[in-house]
Formats: structure tokens, sequence, C-alpha cells
């Protein structure tokens, strides 16, 4: 196994949990200096991968390499050369952002001078120069991940992983934190992305690999995984749930696949290959039938059609997420009233961490 222009290669990782595998040959490479997302339902071993390849995790066999460095022989050297933001918050909500960007300079060993001063570049060059006086528990969803993202950069990194950045952010937010994710490559960093959104791995990825059950099922850029679905598409919206049917005979005079009918929405849809010249034809012939026609649009595939065509399975929703960590808060929030062992606020917590399949 050579890195060459690679900043990660992995080749047939396997962990296993009991006699589940969360990982089962799992293949990964990353040029240097792009985005690479990596795109799964959850429980696939996105962020099992995730915690192997930054030396978090054992894993049971195969091979790995990080900025050029053996993930197990050494680790040392890859973590010196890698940063990682997870799904969660690791700042601390009562001190500011410069003082939690000063104290995560020392915990990696550096004077307290160059932490002072790298603490105020990484604020401007994410957003925050003029918030980082304030508490962090004063910070929006996307200025607290991108307080993350500025404490993951402490070293300067050339790999940084990002696992499932923007869950439970609001679209204003992911946007933010989209924009740091550029500025970050644009200088040169390698990014391994985490996500369930397809819009997002749409937005930033330079290539996507799809990983179900444990292992790599697809890979390309995203316009080479939507090309794999055969070209473009029709859409049609019927004026009359009765004609759905001629509307679906008739595309499937063109189709490279059998029309999906969608009776509720008075909706039919369907692959016609790389024949822009179909739409046409097939509105001709339905006008000479009688069928009124109240919405069409020629597309290419979109990320969720692909998804749904390797995994089986919908992706879930920015929304969807957001919803689920709301109620997640709210239900942890009641069962924590009435404790009285709760830590003070800016106290440290203890937490007891265990090996779960992600």
């Amino acid at each position: 196994m050579t890195a060459g222009n690679h900043a990660i290669i992995a080749e047939g990782l396997r962990k296993r949990y009991g006699d589940k595998y969360a990982l089962d040959g799992f293949d990964l490479r990353v040029p240097q200096g792009t985005v690479c997302g990596l795109l799964g339902p959850n429980g696939a071993g996105k962020t099992t991968s995730v915690r192997i390849l930054s030396t978090l995790l054992r894993f049971d066999e195969g091979r790995a390499e990080v900025a050029g460095f053996d993930i197990a022989r050494q680790a040392d050297q890859v973590r010196y050369r890698i940063g990682l933001v997870g799904q969660n918050a690791a700042v601390d909500e009562v001190l500011s952002g410069y003082e939690n960007l000063v104290i995560f300079g020392r915990l990696f060993h550096l004077g307290t001078k160059r932490a002072q001063q790298r603490a105020t570049e990484l604020l401007e060059r994410f957003g925050l120069a003029d918030t980082g006086g304030k508490p962090v528990k004063t910070y929006s969803g996307g200025m607290r991940r991108r307080l993350d993202l500025a404490a993951g950069m402490i070293l300067t990194p050339s790999v940084l992983f990002l696992d499932e950045p923007t869950t439970g952010l609001d679209p204003r937010s992911r946007n933010e934190v989209w924009e740091s994710v550029r500025e970050l490559v644009r200088s040169g960093t390698t990014v391994l992305l985490t996500t369930q959104y397809l819009d997002e791995a749409d937005q930033l990825a330079d290539q996507i690999s799809v990983i179900d059950t444990g292992r790599v099922i697809a890979e390309g850029t995203p316009d080479e995984l939507k090309s794999r679905l055969g070209g473009d598409r029709i859409d049609l919206v019927v004026h009359d749930a009765g004609d759905l049917a001629a509307a679906a005979a008739q595309l499937r005079l063109v189709a490279s696949a059998e029309p999906e009918v969608d009776p509720d929405r008075r909706f039919v849809s369907a692959q016609v290959g790389n024949r822009a010249s179909a739409l046409t034809e097939v509105l001709r012939a339905l006008d000479a039938g009688g069928v009124a026609v109240e919405d069409v649009a020629l597309r290419r595939p979109t990320l969720d059609e692909v998804f749904l065509h390797l995994t089986g399975r919908r992706p879930q929703s920015a929304e969807e997420t957001a919803a689920e960590e709301k109620a997640k808060k709210s239900k942890k929030g009641k069962g924590r009233k009435g404790r009285g062992d709760e830590p003070k606020p800016g106290a440290p917590r203890s937490e007891n961490v265990e090996e779960v399949p992600a």
C-alpha cells in the first residue's frame, strides 16, 4: 500500500462487536486536498470508520494510512497531523470562544503566547472575531460548530475528519459551516466528511463513497453516481388522475426503466437515458391524446434517488434529524430534572465511553 497523492488509504478494514461487523471490508482512497463525502444510512459504519482512521478505535483486520503514516504502527504521527470534529460540541459553554481555543492550544502543547496568537487567528478565520470574547452559551448553532472547526484546526492539520458536522442545525447555520469547510479545502486541507444529508454531500464533496453494512458499495463524483441511474428523467403532473395510465404508457415508450407513478400527486416519472428529445415526443403524444399536463420537467437524477437505488432506504432529511435531536434534548432535560448530583456550570463532566457500532 503506497500513499502517493492520497491523504487517506484504507484497505479491508474490519471491526466486529460480538457477532456483528460494524465494518466489513471497508476500502477507501481520498486524494490530497479534496473533500470525500462518506454517505450512508444510520448504522452503516460511518462513525466507526472515522474513529478508526483517527486512531480512536482499534480495528480487527485490514490496513490504513493517514497523512502517509500507518494508523496502527504510527498512531502518534497520525494524531499530530489530523483534526477531528465529532457529532457533539467539544467546547465549554461557560468559557468564551477565545478561552476555549487557548485551552485547546495549551492541550496541544503550544506555549501560552502561541496558543493565544493561534486562538486570535482562528477566530478571525472562522468569522468569530467579533464574538470571541463572549460565552459560548450565547452562540448560535452555526457559530458553535464553526468554533468546533476552529478547535480542530489548532495545529493546522493536513487531514480533517468531520463526523456529521451539521446534524440538527438550521439551514442558515448549515450554510455557515459549509462555507467554513470550503475555505479549509481552499487552503489545502483534506477533509473526510460523514453525512446522511444528500444536499451536503452534493454541495461539498469532490468524491462520494456510499457505505452500507460496513463496506463501500459505490463511489465516484456526484455526477458520476447520478449518471449510473441512466441519465435524464422526465417528471409529469397530469391535470386529471384518470389520465395517469395514459401518461405512464406514453413514457414507457421512451423510458429506459418502468415509470414510477404516484396517484395521490397525479405524478409519473421515468428515466429516458440521455434523450432530451424524448420530452418533445412525449408532450406531443399526450397533447394528441387529449391528456392535459399541469407540470413537466426534464432533469438529472438526484443523490436521493442514487441513495435509494443503492441502499434500498430513503435518506433522512435535515428537518427530520433536527426534530429527532430536539426530542432527544427534551427527553434528556426531563430526565435530569430534580437530580441533585449534576455538576455546577463549567465543572468538568466525566463520561463513560463505550465502543458502539455506528
